[in-house]
């Protein structure tokens, strides 16, 4: 019998017969009406709605692996989630200046270098945002097409929620009416888990300072919900699989070109007293040839947060001073580019249980590991079907009685922003602690979704294959220390509910560790916070005229001609959610844009 696993990831490879290049100088052509430049979370999504008119040529650029190469068990079997990152080969396998606000720790920076981006290898939780993010967009865009009330048939148009391949039931656990028909799948967790599912939702109706939330991606998140993510029934739901390998499948306009970098965007001309960027050139190592390649419409970046800033800078495209200290010809000046860097950290907090029933058992167990694997393998069902890191999540803002807020102000879009968030996990969840190997446990992640620090990405030097320097200045703010630690506290209150008093052991802490005083919190923060992958806003938005920002309220790069950018760069402010349900819906609005710009049918 072939395995469940084999069968869908011998579907995904027939997908992208005859469209799919590993070597550019195979390509059919070197003029597109568009070239993409990354085929991640946006590129897939745009590149897919550009093909739909059949009159179009499409060329994505991608610089990773195909999503049909490597261990691929590991990025589309949802019970692995965590094995495709770090120091993977879907990872750029990045690192980050020390931090100073993590005690001088230098931080892995996991991106997804493989096709689908980091929708390919991220947690999966599929989380709007409150239609308040939106409402700041249009706000510091000045472009209404951006709020909530406009942009929210796009979130239809991209998601659609289905049952998991386990527990069809979802009564009581999310709202149809706020889920669309789009190629995007969601579902709810397959795999209940009684002793901590119920615990978490009677601790709901015991504690009013942590509601019950129907659904979080109605626009109001505030509260604790079901998990939704992005699986299929029993496999990962990316752009990749979701938009791209479909579009391949049944159009012939669209060439996918990977394992090649984007060096720089070049300039092939003036237009109204703009130049034009509609070259592009590629390479695939450090002494390859290179190759020009041309777009006659426009060259659409959507290489992320840290590529993005980077092929920016290296065409000419940033800070005049500081391209010129490293060696490279400014052509645009605009000093934002790299600038603004917006990331969430988290920490965790875990408790010894007196309950076998946790993820635990099956992870610290290898022949319950291998049966599990081998009932996902014979019929796509079990708990390697579902996400196994967490069933609830619940988005908070900081109580009044805290005393944050009045004292730094509120850093947040609106009143239904949250300013932290926990990930309530049936099992042991670390992030920098070197984890137990045995033992049952319940954990949760404490996210701080409301940073008010800001970083960088900085080129190191003229070439693509040198990393660039990433600094996400993490807790370098005293609102960022003062908010982390109430959210550790109300976790604490949290758990001191009665559904968990005869569930919860010891506290689980690494030696020398506390948390226990405000002086102890702030320790174990600086010592064991890690990023939740969430960089953003790197090439931000702002009003047209406006002179700070790097792109217009059209996405279009500010100074220039026939350049646009189309990944979570572009946002003003990390958003108080997981942002690649964020960056979908901004993707498909920026395909239509495109398309209404370029009188192209949609």
């Amino acid at each position: 019998m072939i395995p469940f696993v084999a069968i869908s990831l011998l579907a995904l490879a027939t997908l992208v017969q005859g469209s799919l290049f590993t070597d550019p100088t195979k390509l059919p052509a070197t003029s597109y009406d568009f070239i993409i430049i990354g085929a991640g979370t946006a590129g897939s999504v745009i590149a897919t709605r550009l093909s739909e008119d059949s009159s179009v040529r499409v060329l994505v650029v991608e610089a990773g692996i195909s999503d049909s190469e490597g261990p691929t068990s590991d990025i589309q079997v949802p019970f692995l989630v965590s094995k495709a990152l770090p120091s993977t080969v879907y990872d750029w396998n990045y690192t980050t200046v020390p931090q100073t606000g993590l005690n001088g720790r230098q931080l892995f920076y996991p991106r997804g270098f493989v096709v689908g981006g980091c929708s390919t290898v991220n947690f999966m939780g599929f989380t709007r945002g409150s239609s308040d993010e939106y409402d700041r967009i249009a706000r510091v865009s000045g472009d209404s097409g951006w709020s909530w009330k406009n942009i929210f048939k796009y979130a239809l148009k991209g998601e659609q929620h289905v049952d998991d391949v386990d527990d069809p039931d979802t009564a009581g656990r999310f709202n149809p009416a706020v889920h669309g028909h789009g190629p995007l799948k969601t579902s709810l967790a397959g795999f209940p888990t009684a002793a901590v599912d119920a615990r978490v939702i009677n601790t709901t109706q015991e504690l009013k300072e942590f509601p019950f939330n129907l659904d979080m991606n109605s626009g109001n998140p505030l509260g604790v919900g079901w998990l939704q993510s992005t699986i299929d029934k029993n496999v990962r739901s990316s752009s990749a699989t979701a938009y791209l390998h479909p579009a391949l499948k049944t159009g012939t306009n669209i060439d996918v070109l990977i394992h090649s970098r984007v060096s720089r965007v070049l300039q092939t001309g003036t237009k109204d007293g703009l130049p034009v960027f509609l070259g592009v050139e590629i390479t695939q190592s450090r002494n390859s040839h290179t190759l020009k390649l041309t777009a006659r419409t426009e060259v659409i970046l959507a290489a992320g947060a840290i590529g993005t800033p980077q092929i920016l800078m290296l065409s000419g495209i940033g800070g005049k001073s500081e391209l010129s200290r490293i060696g490279v010809k400014p052509l645009v000046d605009l000093p934002d580019v790299g600038k603004n860097m917006h990331d969430h950290p988290y920490i965790t907090l875990a408790w010894a249980v007196n309950n076998t029933n946790t993820i635990d058992s099956i992870s610290f167990n290898q022949t319950a590991f291998q049966q599990a694997l081998a009932q996902y393998d014979a019929n796509g069902t079990g708990v390697f079907a579902s996400n196994a890191l967490f069933n609830q999540l619940g988005f908070f803002r900081l109580q009044n009685a805290s005393g944050v807020t009045q004292k730094f102000g509120d850093p947040t879009a609106g009143p239904l922003s949250p300013h932290y968030e926990f990930a309530l996990s049936n099992g042991f969840l670390g992030a920098a602690q070197r984890p137990p190997t045995s033992g049952n446990f319940f954990s949760s992640a404490v996210i701080l979704v409301s940073p008010t620090s800001r970083g960088s990405v900085v080129l190191n030097s003229s070439s693509i294959f040198d990393p660039p320097t990433i600094d996400p200045a993490f807790f370098t703010t005293a609102f960022d220390i003062a908010a982390m630690t109430e959210a550790i506290r109300s976790l604490q209150r949290f758990v001191s509910g009665s559904p968990w008093k005869s569930y919860l052991g010891l506290q689980w802490l690494p030696d020398g560790l506390n948390t226990s005083t405000d002086a102890q919190i702030e320790n174990y923060v600086r010592s064991s916070a890690i990023s939740v992958n969430h960089a953003c806003c790197t090439a931000m938005i702002s009003e047209d005229g406006a002179n700070g920002g790097v792109v217009g309220s059209d996405l279009r790069v500010k100074g220039t001609s026939g350049l646009r950018i189309v990944d979570a760069s572009i946002l003003p402010n990390v958003p108080g959610a997981h942002p690649q349900a964020e960056i979908y819906i901004i993707a498909e609005r920026a395909a239509d844009l495109i398309k209404q710009s370029s009188r192209i049918r949609y």
